[in-house]
């Protein structure tokens, strides 16, 4: 049932727009917006093509329509239900601005499809990752960051001179993330001071810079280590496979979920628990705080 029907302001493409600045001005991540604005505007085409252009217009059929048109050009069901979040999240939003009284996204249900497990590099693969890399300061900081305190690529990028302690990083707070503060063992902090000496004159507040002294970006970080995963011959692997097996390695030495769960800056405890089913803890209790050194 529609709630403000006269509103010329009221069309897909209007409200699309009012959306994406709505989430601009929450702060909402940049990869985010931009994978939200492009779902959105795919959906806002589909649409026009059916003659509807205004909110009101459209019913959980519609977008089931949408969903069901996306399978037939063979998206995968992982990225169709991705679209689906920012679909909901879309209508979720005009239901609170009171354009539509009711959300016709809301009934719309996900496809089903399998998580796959977390890959969980073997001690041989991460020590000829760190082989692979050790000619390279920069990168082989970030390398070792990743696996000895689980931080998320994007944490890498934003990572200021002054959120370097001696003994811990501070993860700033971005999105829907809270800040929090990461320790740092005596393999990170030896990787990240000799990195630190290397750059010690480059005019950038970020910790990790390029030659030009510009922020090191998430997909130079990313296109970097794929490299170094090839020229060590690890197949299959991805950056966030680093962060995998610290979170793995780190319970299946005993240490706590809620401590893990905690470094690693994980919402729930049950994305964190997820990993148990692929590692056998070698302390029954799991009430230890002392992380393990990879």
């Amino acid at each position: 049932m529609a709630v403000n029907e006269t509103n010329t302001n009221n069309s897909l493409p209007s409200l699309h727009r009012e959306f994406i600045q709505d989430l601009q001005q929450r702060s909402r991540s940049s990869a985010t917006i931009l994978a939200y604005n492009k779902d959105i505007e795919q959906l806002v085409a589909h649409f026009a093509q059916n003659g509807k252009t205004e909110a009101q217009q459209v019913v959980p059929s519609d977008i089931e329509a949408f969903r069901d048109s996306l399978n037939e050009k063979g998206y995968t069901a992982k990225s169709i239900s991705r679209k689906l979040n920012a679909i909901k999240a879309f209508f979720r939003w005009v239901v609170s601005k009171k354009i539509l009284e009711n959300d016709p996204a809301a009934p719309v249900a996900h496809p089903k499809y399998d998580n796959p497990p977390p890959r969980i590099l073997t001690r041989m693969e991460y020590r000829a990752l760190r082989d692979a890399a050790r000619g390279d300061k920069r990168i082989a900081a970030i390398i070792e960051l990743m696996l000895q305190t689980g931080i998320r690529i994007g944490e890498v990028a934003n990572l200021h001179v002054e959120d370097a302690k001696p003994d811990s990083i501070y993860i700033r707070a971005y999105a829907s993330q809270p800040a929090r503060e990461v320790p740092l063992n005596g393999p990170a902090k030896t990787s990240l001071g000799e990195y630190l000496k290397e750059r010690a004159d480059a005019k950038n507040d970020h910790v990790f810079v390029t030659k030009n002294n510009r922020p090191l970006l998430v997909r130079n970080i990313r296109s970097s280590i794929d490299r170094y995963f090839r020229e060590a011959g690890i197949e299959s692997a991805k950056v966030n496979d680093l962060r995998s097996t610290f979170i793995a390695q780190q319970l299946k030495s005993g240490v706590d979920v809620v401590t893990v769960s905690k470094i690693a800056g994980h919402k729930r405890l049950s994305t964190t628990e997820r990993y148990l089913e692929f590692v056998d803890r070698k302390n029954g209790s799991g009430r230890s705080t002392h992380l393990e050194e990879l």
